[in-house]
């Protein structure tokens, strides 16, 4: 029952989150039409977001078989659901409990001082209970002790990083009723903090002049299509159509099946923009309820593409310059003595896109392109460096991906190491 409980409830986002939604509801006493229509849609709205990120990691995965084809990079490829995985064989027992603990802490913690976020992003939450049963295993922390130890980290983390990012989140979105919810906050807060250095918010990405004879670009779908579309002929013709026809496109021309590629890329987009739209459009009325009667003033803080459609155009720069980041990166690792970390191009998408909406939001287009490169440097480094901290998980050609998970994870690794 209880792996029931924590792998298929509190383990599913749209199931957790749905719950909020219902318990919100109820609190507030709605009617049994508007408690089913409201918590339904918010589960929808939910997976509508997971089937479009499921697309979108489809198509790029097609491109990153293609490119690590056309030039040969062999390297730690960071993917937090890999890494998790094989964490599961080990920890499993362990992350359950610090993730559910966790969970109760956040709220304990949301309830009784003036950090008043609800973190209610369940995978990031569970990759973050995973990430510290195995630094805390590996410095001989076991059992209770971890449990507790790592169920306190785990609760503070949930309110801190969200109320380190508030401010840039009211700027971005024009009010105080969602949070950011996703553990790539370092790489957000630098960047809102780089686009404030060095641009100006008044030149905004989504102010960019376009001829009329080229209007039908202010279509975000349009304008990714053809963006990605050049991105992946360039990287289908590199690596031959020899490897894309046997290995990926079942036979299918290698430039016809680029170009299917990319626009399913752009598909994918546009179905996470209106799971977006859903998510929000129900769950900030229902959390009133929870605000009102359990956690008064909560706020709901919620995964990265929350705050794509409020900068489009920052989405699509903002990955492009994390990503070159990525690629500068392994140059630059090598000569630190570092593993080489291949760009993946699902933690550079997400958290790219995002720190370009935050970068935007501070200094404009300058902002933008200048944050998310930081951030793209950020997630090439910071696994590196993790790497030595995972033990014998540091072997498998894999690692978490995003910011926070590197500096949680080198800094545990730190002062577990203190007391062996």
């Amino acid at each position: 029952m209880l792996d029931v409980i924590m792998k298929d409830i509190l383990g599913t986002p749209a199931i957790l989150v749905g719950l909020f939604a219902l318990v919100g509801l109820l609190l507030q006493k709605k009617s049994t039409a508007d408690v089913v229509s409201g918590t339904l849609k918010t589960i929808m709205g939910f997976l509508i977001l997971g089937a479009g990120a499921g697309i979108l990691i489809g198509a790029l995965g097609a491109f990153g078989s293609m490119f690590d084809k056309a030039f040969q990079i062999q390297g730690v490829i960071p993917n937090n659901e890999a890494i998790v995985a094989l964490a599961q064989q080990t920890f499993g027992a362990e992350t359950a409990m610090i993730m559910l603990f966790g969970m109760i802490v956040n709220i304990l913690l949301a309830r009784f001082t003036r950090f008043k976020y609800i973190f209610l992003t369940g995978h990031h939450t569970m990759f973050m209970a995973c990430l510290i049963a195995v630094i805390l295993s590996t410095g001989g922390v076991k059992g209770l002790p971890m449990v507790i130890l790592g169920s306190l980290i785990l609760g503070a983390l949930m309110v801190l990083s969200p109320a380190m990012l508030q401010p840039f989140m009211r700027k971005i979105t024009g009010s105080n009723d969602i949070a950011m919810g996703h553990f790539g906050s370092v790489g957000y807060l630098v960047a809102g903090y780089i686009g404030k250095a060095v641009g100006n918010p008044a030149k905004s990405t989504e102010d960019i002049k376009v001829p009329k004879s080229l209007g039908f670009l202010r279509d975000t779908s349009v304008s990714v299509s053809l963006t990605m579309t050049i991105l992946f002929i360039i990287v289908a013709l590199a690596a031959g159509p020899g490897f894309v026809e046997e290995k990926l496109s079942a036979g299918q021309n290698y430039l016809v099946y680029a170009v299917l590629q990319a626009i399913t890329f752009a598909a994918g987009v546009y179905i996470v923009l209106a799971g977006v739209r859903i998510l929000l459009a129900e769950i900030v009325p229902a959390f009133k309820g929870i605000a009102d009667k359990v956690v008064p003033d909560a706020i709901p803080a919620l995964d990265c593409p929350t705050v794509f459609p409020f900068a489009s155009n920052a989405v699509v720069i903002g990955f492009f310059a994390s990503f070159v980041a990525g690629l500068v990166s392994m140059f630059l690792l090598p000569i630190f003595g570092l593993k080489v970390i291949v760009p993946g191009l699902v933690p550079h998408f997400f958290t790219g896109a995002a720190a370009g909406v935050f970068g935007n939001a501070t200094g404009g287009r300058r902002g933008a392109i200048a944050g998310s490169f930081v951030n793209g440097l950020l997630i090439s480094f910071l696994p590196a460096l993790l790497l030595p901290v995972l033990g014998s998980l540091g072997f498998e050609g894999t690692t978490f991906g995003d910011a926070d998970f590197g500096i949680v994870g080198i800094i545990l690794g730190k002062i577990v190491a203190l007391f062996n």
